[in-house]
């Protein structure tokens, strides 16, 4: 019936935003726990296994892969571990800059999907699965790459306290010299830390310091999607 099939349909887009939610929700003990190039490895696995359940729906004739696959993608995708290992392991003159290139890869992701889409390309009745499976090449190259990067330096140093391994991590990814004034920020980093009460989502929202902040953080993300490229 058309008003069952509007409802899997609804369900299949929005369950994406499920699966995100429940990703962003866990992140921060998990990065903590296993480290962020554990954590980026796990989630590569499992957008490769999302990519590959989505790709072999059609063959399956099972929307429900499809509903499973987009689940599990949200979930990869919004455990917010880009931008934090991205900064941590660039060289301080350019954290700016390597931060600012994740947006603009979010960006040029989502126009080559909707470019890869159209009807005459991968959007067509035969070839649509290849567009579905499409997004666990990205996660395949990451998965390849991504043991030959060391672990974070700061979480090596101010959550495992294995200051060797971070002075290790920053020669692997920066070359050999002088990497003292770095090492110093983040144990500074580290004192302030052990005197900052970390706050909880309720917490935040009740603290009267931080009030016009989140206002302003939220009124900027909600305009950010009734524009640009969200909007199409």
């Amino acid at each position: 019936h058309q008003d069952n099939l509007l409802f899997l349909w609804s369900i299949t887009v929005s369950i994406f935003g499920i699966g995100g939610l429940l990703g962003s929700s866990g992140s921060r003990y998990l990065t903590v726990k296993y480290g962020k190039k554990k954590c980026l490895l796990c989630n590569n696995l499992l957008m490769i296994v999302a990519a590959s359940i989505m790709g072999c729906s059609k063959i399956a004739q099972s929307f429900e892969m499809i509903l499973i696959g987009r689940f599990m993608c949200g979930v990869s995708l919004c455990v917010p571990l880009h931008h934090q290992y991205v900064g941590e392991i660039s060289p301080k003159k350019l954290r700016g800059f390597a931060n600012s290139t994740s947006s603009f890869f979010w960006s040029l992701g989502k126009a080559i999907g909707q470019i890869s889409g159209q009807r005459e390309l991968l959007g067509s009745q035969s070839r649509w699965p290849m567009l579905m499976a499409s997004c666990g090449l990205p996660a395949l190259v990451q998965l390849v790459a991504l043991p030959f990067f060391p672990e974070s330096p700061p979480y090596l140093f101010m959550h495992k306290g294995d200051l060797e391994g971070c002075k290790k991590a920053i020669r692997q990814l920066w070359g050999e010299g002088h990497h003292q004034a770095e090492i110093d920020d983040i144990m500074k980093e580290k004192a302030t830390m052990k005197n900052t009460k970390i706050l909880s989502v309720l917490e935040l929202m009740k603290e009267p310091a931080f009030r016009w902040q989140l206002y302003m953080i939220v009124i900027v993300t909600a305009t950010i999607q009734l524009s640009g490229i969200n909007a199409v």
